[in-house]
C-alpha cells in the first residue's frame, strides 16, 4: 500500500493532483525535532523517543502542551519580597530573644519544671552523665519549639521555596522516565492491540534506529485511523508497515518533511507555537508564561488578524500557521491554500505541491477562473461574488445577487453549446452587449434546439437597455483580468488542465501568489475568487475528515454579506480561514460586527488604531473585576507630645502622618479597552482570544510572539 487512499490524489496514481512547482532533488531523510539547548548530538532515535514520550497534558485552550506543567486557576496570595524578608528577619529576632532571657533566667524557673520531673533522684548527683544528656536534650527540644513556631510566624518556609536551593533547582524539566509497554506511544500499543505485531516491531525498530522522525509518526498514525474507520484493510497498512518502515503511506508528493522548518511544532498535538503568554496581571493566572500554540481544533473557527504594516501579521502568524498546515499535509491530515502577494515569504516553492503564480509567466500551474464545477449557477454565483464583491450593496439584496442572474444568463447558453465556461475575453465581450458574440450564441443554441437557453438569452438581451443593467459593471470588472500580463490564464479550453479549489479532499499544499504590484484591484478581486471558491468546494468533500484551511495573507476587500456567511459555515464542515487586515477600515462598516463574529479567534497586533481598538473591545465585551478605592486622610495630633511625634515622622519620612482607607467593590469593565489595544501593546506583542470547535474558549490575552 503505496498511501492510505486519503493521501492519494484525484484520479489514479499516474494522474494526481499537480505536482510541486519546483524540483525536487536529493530527498534525504528530514531532520528529527530540534533537541533540548545544549544537548549533545545522538546519532541514534533517541532525541526522537524523548521527543515522543514527553508529557502533554490537557490544557486550556491555546497553551502549548508539549511538557507543560499546570498551573492553580487562580494565583496563589504571594507576599511582597521585601515584606517577606523583613518579616523573617524580624521573627528569628524575636525567637533569639526568647530563647535568651530563658537562658539567662530573666523568665524564671518554671520552662524547667517539666525537667525536673523527668530526672529521677539517682541521676541528681552533680555531673551524672545522664542529667547531662537530658539536660541538654531538653534544651535541644525547647530550642527547637521556638525555633518551628517562629519560622512558622516568620513564613521560613516560603522564604526557603522562593529564595534557596529548590528556586535554583526549578527548571522547565521533562519527565524522562521510560512508560509501560502497554502505554508507550514508541512502541505502537495500538497496533499490537488490533493484532499488527509485526508492524508494530517494524515501527519501533525503526524509532530507535533514529529512522523515523515527527512527521512520519503522524503520517502512519492518520493511516491507521483509516484503517479503524474501515476505510482500508489491516492486511495493506501491515504490507506497507513491513515493506517500507518509517516511510510508509507517504504524501503523493514523496517529500517526508519541508526542506526547512522556522516555528516550533508538536504534530502528536496538532499545534505550533506562536509566542509566549505575557505575565502580566491581566492575563489569567493560570495562561501566565505558558507557551501560545494554534492547532486545527483552533483553526477549526477560523482567525482574523488585524495589525498594521510591519505589526508581525504574516512573519509571526501567517508563516508559522502555513508551515504547520503543510506538515499536517504532508502528514495526511490537511489540505491548504496559502494567499499572498508575490514575495511576500509565505515559503519556499519546495514546501508546496502546487504553485500559482498569477501574471507571472513561469508559472507552471493555472488557477481555474470557475472553481472546477459544471454547474452554470454555481459558477455564476462564484464569479459573481469575486467581481462585484467590492462594490455591492453590503445588505442582502444588493448588486450579488442581479450580477449572479446576469452572468447565469450567459454561462448557461455558452456551456451548452461549447461544452465549457467563456474564456476572458469571451466573457467580457458577453456582458458588453457587443452584436457579434450575441448572435453567434443564439444562432447555436437555435441550431440545437435548446428553447429554454434561448429565453434566458433574450432575458439579457431586454435587460442590456435598461439604465440600471449590471452588466457594463460586470464587464468592466472582467476586463481587469483581460490584461496582457494574464493573456496566458484562467484558460478554459479542453486542453488546459488549471488547478481547481475542489482538490481539497486530498492532503494537497497550495500556494497563489498575487499580482499586487500594479494591478491592485486584480489580486483584490482574485482574492475574493479563491475565498468563494473555497467556501463551496469545502462544503461538498466526500472526506470531511480531512482539514482544510485557507491562509489569505491579506483579506482586504474580501469580505461581503457572502463571504461572511462562508466564513461561518466552515466550523460544521472541519475547515477554516486565516484572514490578516491591516486595519479593519477595509471592512464595510456594516459587516465589521458580523466578520468579528464569524471569527473564533480574533487577534489584535500592536500599533492598532482606537476605532479598530473599539471594536475589538466591543466584541470581547466586559467582565466583572474588584475596584479598590484607597483615601489618605491626615491626622491632626492635639497634645504637645503628639504634634512633636508628628514632627519627627514628617521629618524621617517626609510625609505627613496618615490614615488609609480601603474601599472594595465590584465594577465591571471592559477586558481591553480601545485605548489600552491602542497604547499599551508592546512592539512584538499581540491581544488575542481563541475558540476551539468545542466551544471552550481563552479570554483575550497579551502574548508576546518574539518568545
Amino acid at each position: 500500500m503505496d498511501s492510505d487512499g486519503a493521501h492519494d490524489a484525484r484520479g489514479t496514481h499516474a494522474n494526481p493532483v499537480p505536482r510541486p512547482a519546483g524540483p525536487r532533488e536529493g530527498l534525504a531523510v528530514p531532520p528529527m525535532p530540534p533537541a533540548p539547548p545544549g544537548a549533545p548530538p545522538r546519532p541514534d532515535g533517541s532525541a526522537f523517543l524523548a521527543w515522543l514520550r514527553a508529557p502533554r497534558p490537557q490544557a486550556a485552550p491555546g497553551v502549548w502542551r508539549f511538557g507543560h506543567r499546570p498551573r492553580p486557576e487562580e494565583e496563589p496570595e504571594r507576599l511582597p519580597a521585601r515584606q517577606l524578608i523583613s518579616g523573617a528577619l524580624i521573627a528569628f529576632l524575636v525567637g533569639w530573644l526568647v530563647w535568651s532571657l530563658l537562658w539567662n533566667g530573666y523568665l524564671g524557673g518554671w520552662w524547667l519544671l517539666p525537667l525536673y520531673a523527668m530526672i529521677p533522684d539517682s541521676w541528681a548527683q552533680p555531673h551524672s552523665f545522664g542529667a547531662v544528656v537530658v539536660v541538654y536534650a531538653y534544651y535541644v527540644l525547647i530550642a527547637l519549639a521556638i525555633m518551628v513556631g517562629v519560622g512558622r510566624l516568620g513564613r521560613w518556609g516560603e522564604l526557603w521555596r522562593r529564595y534557596g536551593p529548590p528556586a535554583w533547582r526549578r527548571t522547565e524539566r521533562i519527565d524522562r522516565r521510560p512508560p509501560a509497554p502497554d502505554e508507550d506511544p514508541a512502541e505502537w500499543p495500538q497496533l499490537r492491540a488490533a493484532g499488527a505485531t509485526d508492524a508494530a516491531e517494524r515501527l519501533a525498530a525503526e524509532a530507535r534506529a533514529g529512522l523515523m522522525r515527527d512527521v512520519d509518526q503522524a503520517r502512519i498514525a492518520r493511516a491507521w485511523q483509516g484503517v479503524r474507520n474501515g476505510r482500508h484493510s489491516l492486511a495493506a497498512f501491515t504490507g506497507a508497515v513491513l515493506s517500507e518502515g518509517a516511510a510508509a503511506c507517504l504524501h503523493p508528493s514523496g517529500a517526508r518533511d519541508l526542506p526547512a522548518r522556522q516555528a516550533r511544532h508538536d504534530l502528536v498535538t496538532g499545534q505550533v507555537r506562536l509566542g509566549t503568554t505575557a505575565d502580566d496581571p491581566r492575563n489569567p493566572y493560570a495562561y501566565r508564561g505558558t507557551g501560545l500554540a494554534l492547532g486545527p481544533e483552533l483553526l477549526g473557527t477560523s482567525l482574523l488578524a488585524v495589525g498594521p504594516a510591519g505589526s508581525g501579521k504574516t512573519g509571526s502568524v501567517v508563516r508559522p500557521l502555513a508551515e504547520s498546515l503543510c506538515l499536517h499535509a504532508l502528514a495526511g491530515r490537511a489540505a491548504v491554500v496559502v494567499v499572498g502577494a508575490a514575495g511576500a515569504g509565505l515559503g519556499p516553492a519546495d514546501a508546496y505541491d502546487v504553485v500559482v503564480r498569477i501574471g507571472h509567466p513561469d508559472s507552471v500551474h493555472d488557477l481555474d477562473l470557475y472553481g472546477g464545477t459544471t454547474d452554470p449557477d454555481e459558477a455564476a454565483a462564484v464569479l459573481a461574488e469575486a467581481l462585484v464583491g467590492d462594490l455591492a450593496d453590503p445588505h442582502p439584496g444588493g448588486d450579488s445577487r442581479r450580477s449572479t442572474t446576469v452572468l447565469a444568463q450567459l454561462l448557461g447558453p455558452f456551456r451548452a453549446v461549447h461544452g465549457r465556461f467563456p474564456s476572458v475575453p469571451e466573457l467580457r465581450r458577453l456582458l458588453d452587449g457587443a452584436p457579434g458574440p450575441l448572435a453567434a450564441l443564439r444562432k447555436a443554441l437555435q441550431e440545437s434546439g435548446q428553447e429554454s437557453l434561448l429565453r434566458e438569452l433574450d432575458a439579457r438581451e431586454r435587460q442590456m437597455g435598461h439604465p440600471g443593467d449590471v452588466g457594463g459593471v460586470l464587464a468592466d470588472r472582467v476586463a481587469l483580468l483581460d490584461r496582457p500580463a494574464f493573456a496566458g490564464f484562467f484558460d478554459t479550453s479542453p486542453s488546459a488542465r488549471p488547478f481547481s479549489l475542489q482538490a481539497l479532499d486530498h492532503p494537497v499544499r497550495v500556494r497563489i501568489d498575487l499580482p499586487e504590484r500594479g494591478h491592485a484591484d486584480a489580486s483584490r478581486m482574485l482574492a475574493r475568487l479563491v475565498l468563494a471558491q473555497f467556501t463551496v468546494g469545502v462544503a461538498v468533500r466526500e472526506d470531511r475528515s480531512l482539514f482544510a484551511c485557507l491562509v489569505l495573507d491579506d483579506a482586504t476587500g474580501v469580505a461581503t454579506p457572502q463571504a461572511v456567511r462562508g466564513i461561518q459555515r466552515l466550523r460544521s464542515v472541519n475547515a477554516g480561514a486565516v484572514l490578516t487586515l491591516r486595519t479593519l477600515d477595509d471592512v464595510p462598516r456594516p459587516l465589521r460586527g458580523p466578520l468579528l463574529g464569524a471569527t473564533g479567534c480574533r487577534v489584535a497586533l500592536s500599533g492598532l488604531t482606537p476605532w479598530d481598538g473599539q471594536d475589538f473591545a466591543e466584541v470581547w465585551g466586559k467582565e466583572w473585576t474588584e475596584a479598590r478605592d484607597v483615601t489618605d486622610r491626615q491626622i491632626i495630633a492635639e497634645t504637645p507630645a503628639g504634634k512633636a511625634v508628628h514632627m519627627l515622622r514628617r521629618v524621617i519620612t517626609g510625609k505627613a502622618p496618615t490614615a488609609r482607607a480601603v474601599t472594595v467593590r465590584q465594577v465591571e469593565r471592559e477586558r481591553w479597552s480601545a485605548s489600552e489595544l491602542a497604547h499599551a501593546v508592546p512592539p512584538g506583542h499581540a491581544v488575542l482570544s481563541l475558540t476551539d470547535v468545542r466551544g471552550e474558549h481563552a479570554p483575550p490575552l497579551l502574548v508576546d510572539l518574539r518568545g
